[in-house]
């Protein structure tokens, strides 16, 4: 959330590319600058901008922000090709007629 507070520079635009709220973004970062016991983001009614500290931050976690995005997608492309072993219960009549055919087409994606 930090990233994309910083990025977009505005909390209420980083909530829409989040999918959450204005206020919920909002609390998340508070509760992250309470832990850390630093201000990573200054903030005025008209804008937002990233600190010393938040900017430290950013450099040191940008490589691996990175590459856990990588990773998200990486693994993300596994939704598109399902895989593994499907178990049909059916008469025989039916696995002859009605689903070889369809099975066949199947597998040949």
């Amino acid at each position: 959330m930090f990233a994309v507070v910083a990025d977009e520079r505005s909390f209420t635009k980083a909530a829409v590319r989040l999918g959450v709220s204005r206020s919920a973004l909002s609390h998340a970062m508070q509760a992250l600058e309470e832990r850390l016991g630093l201000r990573l983001v200054a903030r005025t009614t008209r804008a937002v901008s990233v600190t010393e500290a938040g900017q430290r931050l950013l450099t040191r976690l940008g490589p691996a922000l990175e590459s856990i995005d990588a990773a998200l997608l990486d693994i993300g492309e596994l939704r598109d090709r399902p895989a593994g072993r499907v178990r049909l219960i059916a008469p025989p009549i039916v696995l002859s007629t009605l689903l070889s055919p369809k099975l066949a087409a199947f597998t040949r994606t």
